[in-house]
């Protein structure tokens, strides 16, 4: 795999996992653990990341990040000053973007004025916000710890705050959820200060109390009619969709998700977080032990790494195709053979197959799902699948 060396020297992004939120939702299936504020060991485990982060960025001190998302849980839980000290770890021990996108997952029930501020100043330059919806009916049947109006308030306030970049991730298709709640939810956020609004519907993961337990969903008609009306809202409020559930205000996409979306390396530093990195031996995904508790008692010895291995080339054909055809763009050839080392030659027949059906199409040098296609992409998606 000779041409996998042109990513090695790519950007490179950086998901940093703190997995600890105050209560676990009825639909989550993240490595997130429900605690209280006094029980939250953060000292512990900000030191067990740390030197995670010192260990693992080793192998990627050429290359430059070009952005940071502090996921969870609920990350906003920690101090300004344990998000502070990360940050300027990132900074010592790798090649950081002077334009680097930081990221800081929120839940509006943790927000709080002051703290905010000094997130920002600690560097932070986007927050996510979990809306999920603005239904106070609809946040009690999912379990949220917010009401609508803590929402609004904390994405207002972030805005005065000074942060100029701001995610909503708001849910469709919620137990008992008609289209009229639904529309008025995302009218209601189009309204406010947001440029990116993450739009997705609701789906019964394995081991989640919904899944267990399924509530009252509306039917696929239903959810098809939320879903359209709700993406007209959007394009008549200036959010173009640029992913599957990815809507940005002013051209500001998610620059961290772009990089998953288009099969580019990132490095997962903290309980249970992933990595897919490319060396001159190929592409290698791995797993860091899920549990905290057990993370940080491995991170000791340097045994937090699991589950590393090669991905073979059928599944480095499906796993590029599964991201890039979320992308409204698609994809060009080129790309195909910089991300996976592959000629495109073994993809191009199959493609060709699927544009004489009418679910892909070629735009100038772009290969993308048609509308018939993006519909029904996890049907296409699944056809790349590598033989049993």
């Amino acid at each position: 795999m000779d041409e996998a060396n042109a990513a090695i020297h790519s950007p490179i992004s950086l998901y940093i996992h703190l997995p600890w939120c105050l209560h676990k939702c009825a639909y989550c299936d993240f490595n997130s653990h429900a605690t209280d504020i006094d029980s939250l060991p953060e000292q512990s485990y900000l030191q067990a990341l740390l030197t995670d982060l010192q260990q693992a960025t080793k192998t990627i001190a050429q290359r430059e990040v070009q952005s940071i998302f502090i996921g969870g849980g609920t990350p906003s839980l920690f101090s300004p000053a344990s998000i502070e000290k990360i940050l300027v770890a990132c900074k010592e021990s790798t090649h950081l973007n002077p334009d680097c996108e930081i990221t800081l997952e929120t839940n509006p029930g943790t927000f709080e004025h002051q703290k905010f501020s000094e997130f920002l100043a600690a560097g932070v330059n986007r927050l996510s916000i979990g809306v999920q919806t603005l239904n106070n009916k609809h946040l009690n049947s999912l379990e949220r710890i917010h009401d609508s109006q803590e929402a609004i308030t904390a994405i207002q306030t972030a805005a005065k705050i000074g942060f100029a970049n701001i995610n909503a991730d708001l849910m469709f298709g919620l137990p008992k959820q008609s289209i009229n709640d639904a529309l008025q939810d995302i009218q209601t956020l189009c309204a406010l200060p947001l440029t990116h609004i993450s739009y997705y519907q609701l789906t019964l993961e394995p081991n989640t109390v919904f899944h267990r337990f399924p509530p009252d969903l509306p039917d696929e008609d239903t959810t098809w009619a939320i879903q359209n009306n709700g993406i007209e809202v959007l394009a008549k409020h200036g959010f173009e969709r640029y992913e599957v559930s990815a809507y940005a205000h002013n051209n500001l996409q998610c620059l961290h998700n772009i990089n998953y979306w288009q099969f580019g390396d990132y490095l997962g530093i903290g309980a249970g977080a992933h990595s897919k990195l490319t060396t001159a031996n190929g592409i290698t995904r791995s797993q860091r032990v899920r549990q905290p508790s057990s993370y940080m008692q491995s991170v000791s010895t340097s045994s937090h790494i699991i589950q590393e291995h090669n991905i073979d080339s059928e599944s480095l054909i499906f796993e590029f195709m599964l991201n890039n055809l979320r992308l409204t763009q698609g994809f060009k050839a080129q790309a195909f053979t910089y991300f996976t080392g592959l000629k495109w030659s073994v993809l191009e027949p199959r493609i060709l197959a699927f544009i004489k059906d009418g679910l892909l199409e070629q735009s100038h040098d772009y290969y993308r799902a048609t509308p018939l296609g993006y519909r029904f992409l996890d049907e296409v998606t699944q056809r790349f699948l590598p033989a049993a």
